[in-house]
Order: C-alpha cells, then structure tokens, then sequence
C-alpha cells in the first residue's frame, strides 16, 4: 500500500466525510444536469439529448468544481501534516464551501443555460439533484469538523515569537563645557587650522 494512501486512511472520519462530499460533487458533473429537446436538419420531430455540466460549461459549473477541488485539497493538506490556519478553522470553510455551492446550483435550477438554436429548449436532468445532495453533505461534513473541533497541525514558524530590532543606548547629552570622555591610552585630538585670535584687552 502507498504511503500516500496509508496518509488518507489516518485522515479522522468527519474529514473523510468532507472529501467523499467533494468528490461525489466533482463526479456528478460528469452526470446528465439537462436535457436538450431539438428539431435536427431535415426533420420534423423533436430529439431530446441529455447533456453533462461539462456540456455547458460556465462560470457557474466552474464555481462548483473549484468548491470541489478546494476541499480535497484541503483534505489532502491536512493527510501531510500542513499547517496552516484558515479563517474561522476547517469545519468553518467546508460547510461555507458546500453552501456556495448550494446556491449556485438552486440558480442553476432557474437560470438554466441557453440552446443554441430557436427550437430547442433545456430541461433539469436528475444529475444535478445529485449534485445538491453532495453539496448538502458538503455543508454536514464541515459541520462535523466544526464539531469534533481537532487541533490544527502545529505550525513551528507560527510559534516563533518576533524580536523586535535591538534598542541602542541613546547618548546623554553633554553639559556646556564638558568634554566628550575618551578611553584611557588615547592620546587627545591633534589641532587643526588656524589659532583663534588673541582676545582684546578692555580698556
């Protein structure tokens, strides 16, 4: 057995749970979501063919296999030991991920895609109730992970407490006439330029 494989078994079963959700929702695009009802060339009777989500491929299906895949990345992160910490924790993103999805495919259900041609019309196929019910499970499961609330892989760089820059000694200032101290064994400054003149006698 793959060591890959023995990482996904070790995975605690509400994240199972998460990724089987995901990937039931990533296959059901490959189901029929609709079923498209056309006259073809040189006939008079009505064809109905069912099409797959990746047959009318748009944002909205894009959405939906992107919440897939986020998630079983996320399930496959957490297999390797990642660590990273997500907004609100896993259970959190999983089921604001499912729900996501949910809504995309009850506008899905009214704002079905366009035919081409002026005769033909787009039916709902079962394959997208199919789709719902993995997106539901998706939501479940996040709730699951909410609720078993398992610790995070530690994260050693989190750990590490920031230093800020070292704080220099600022220098006293002197007094009016005080000369700076210098070590013992250093001779004075040597004199540079022109004497000062001598000062004037008063009268």
């Amino acid at each position: 057995m793959s060591p890959a494989l023995d990482e996904l078994r070790g995975l605690p079963s509400e994240l199972k749970l998460a990724a089987a959700a995901a990937a039931a929702l990533a296959a059901s695009l490959l189901l029929p979501w609709y079923t498209k009802s056309f006259v073809p060339r040189g006939s008079t009777e009505f064809v109905n063919q069912n099409v797959s989500a990746f047959g009318v491929f748009s944002f909205v299906e894009a959405a939906v296999l992107l919440v897939a895949a986020g998630v079983l990345y996320l399930a496959w992160a957490r297999s390797r030991q990642r660590a990273f910490h997500l907004p609100g924790g896993d259970g959190v993103v999983i089921s604001a991920a499912g729900a996501w999805a949910v809504v995309l495919l009850v506008w899905r259900l009214f704002d079905k895609p366009d035919a081409a041609g002026g005769a033909a019309t787009v039916g709902i196929q079962w394959g997208i109730f199919g789709a719902l019910l993995a997106a539901a499970a998706l939501v479940a499961a996040g709730a699951r992970v909410r609720a078993a609330g398992r610790p995070e892989p530690p994260n050693p760089a989190a750990d590490l407490e920031w230093e800020g820059p070292p704080i220099r000694a600022r220098a006293q200032p002197r007094r009016p006439g005080e000369t700076a101290a210098r070590p013992l064994g250093e001779p004075p400054p040597a004199w540079e330029g022109e004497p000062p003149a001598a000062p004037t006698e008063r009268r």
